[in-house]
């Protein structure tokens, strides 16, 4: 009886250890078939799905896949760590409508100064100007010089004392306005359905997206509010002071805050977050260097040659070509020197025009 018991004991035993070898087999077979490892053909299909806004033969669509296929593939000599993925997005003619008919901060200025009921006696002479310079820019088209620091310089002025939420509400209230120059469309759901789906692809294959603006930081995060899916600390943009309530001018070093305080900006300018400054803020507040960066002008050049220069893992940079003068406020000079910087500096361009089936949401039309 006893050896019997010992043969049964040894049958189990047998019977759980080749039961566990073929779990772990399973599980091995599972893991090599799907997850970051995944040959790039595995992923094509997603791509198809998410990108669906751009044209199947879009090379700038192409261009993209191809990439995170790479670098998603951790057998490929291209594949990039998780914690290392991270993108970089501009704002205006980016993910978002930059002539309607000038820049969304810009116009919110303009109303605040000029429109608003509750402080156009409050305004000041030099908030007045800079108005101003506006209205000519949007009549003509033309920027006046030192207008992008000047602008930055009246929005602190003109919106100092406000609480953080109650400058939130003021920009809230205004994206609710109609666009101007679209049916179908308010001010703040004017951003392009494709680069929304990129943002879509790219944290769907672990990137961390950063929105890297010229536009004022709690502007950008107001406009993004509802819409994008980032965090605030994922959001930079040009800076204003920020301060106690109750501060009234004391150094931030001498000055305790209170249980009767609240942030409100402070009315001061800091830095316009274009060209080199965006380089200068990326490390600053990022820490390392992006793999990809998405632009449309000039004042993003020094951030995708910040990216693709001297980089340990494979990178891009992509611009966008304002050359869809039927569903956007196109302009084809202007296209086609980013077409002409693009192929100079390796970047790859993307057409509004050619690349994508549709700009905005469902519905809208621009006014001709």
């Amino acid at each position: 009886m006893e050896n019997e018991t010992k043969s049964i004991n040894y049958w189990k035993v047998l019977s759980f250890i080749l039961l566990a070898l073929l779990i772990g087999l399973g599980c091995l077979f599972a893991s090599s078939g799907a997850g970051a490892g995944s040959a790039p053909s595995e992923n094509a299909p997603v791509t198809e799905a998410v990108l669906s806004s751009w044209t199947s033969d879009a090379a700038s669509r192409q261009a993209l896949a191809d990439y995170i296929n790479a670098i998603t593939d951790e057998t490929g000599p291209d594949f990039i760590p998780a914690e290392d993925r991270i993108a970089v997005f501009d704002l205006d003619g980016t993910l978002f409508c930059e002539t309607d008919p000038v820049y969304f901060d810009y116009q919110l200025l303009r109303y605040r100064v000029t429109e608003d009921p509750t402080y156009i006696d409050k305004a000041s002479d030099f908030e007045k100007e800079v108005a101003q310079k506006i209205q000519v820019m949007i009549d003509t088209g033309e920027s006046a010089s030192g207008l992008e620091v000047d602008h930055g310089k009246a929005v602190a002025s003109a919106f100092a004392g406000m609480t953080i939420r109650e400058f939130n509400d003021y920009v809230q209230a205004f994206k609710s306005q109609p666009a101007p120059g679209y049916e179908g469309m308010t001010r703040g759901e004017a951003f392009y359905q494709p680069m929304l789906e990129v943002i879509d692809y790219l944290t769907g294959n672990d990137f961390k997206v950063y929105i890297v603006s010229g536009t004022d930081r709690l502007i950008v995060r107001g406009i993004c509010d509802g819409s994008l899916d980032i965090p605030n600390s994922q959001i930079i943009g040009s800076d204003e002071t920020i301060v106690a309530k109750n501060q009234e001018g004391a150094d931030g070093l001498d000055y305790l805050y209170s249980n009767t305080d609240d942030l409100v900006l402070g009315g001061d300018f800091i830095i316009k977050n274009l060209k080199m400054n965006k380089v200068s803020v990326i490390m600053q507040e990022i820490g390392q260097q992006p793999v990809l960066s998405f632009g449309n002008s000039s004042g993003d050049s020094s951030m995708a040659e910040f990216v693709t220069l001297n980089n340990p893992y494979k990178s891009l940079a992509f611009m966008l070509c304002c050359d869809d003068e039927v569903r956007e406020n196109g302009n084809k000079q202007k296209a086609q020197k980013m077409y002409d910087t693009c192929a100079e500096n390796n970047w790859i361009p993307i057409s509004m025009e050619k690349d994508w089936t549709t700009i905005y949401k469902d519905g809208v039309t621009r006014r001709q």
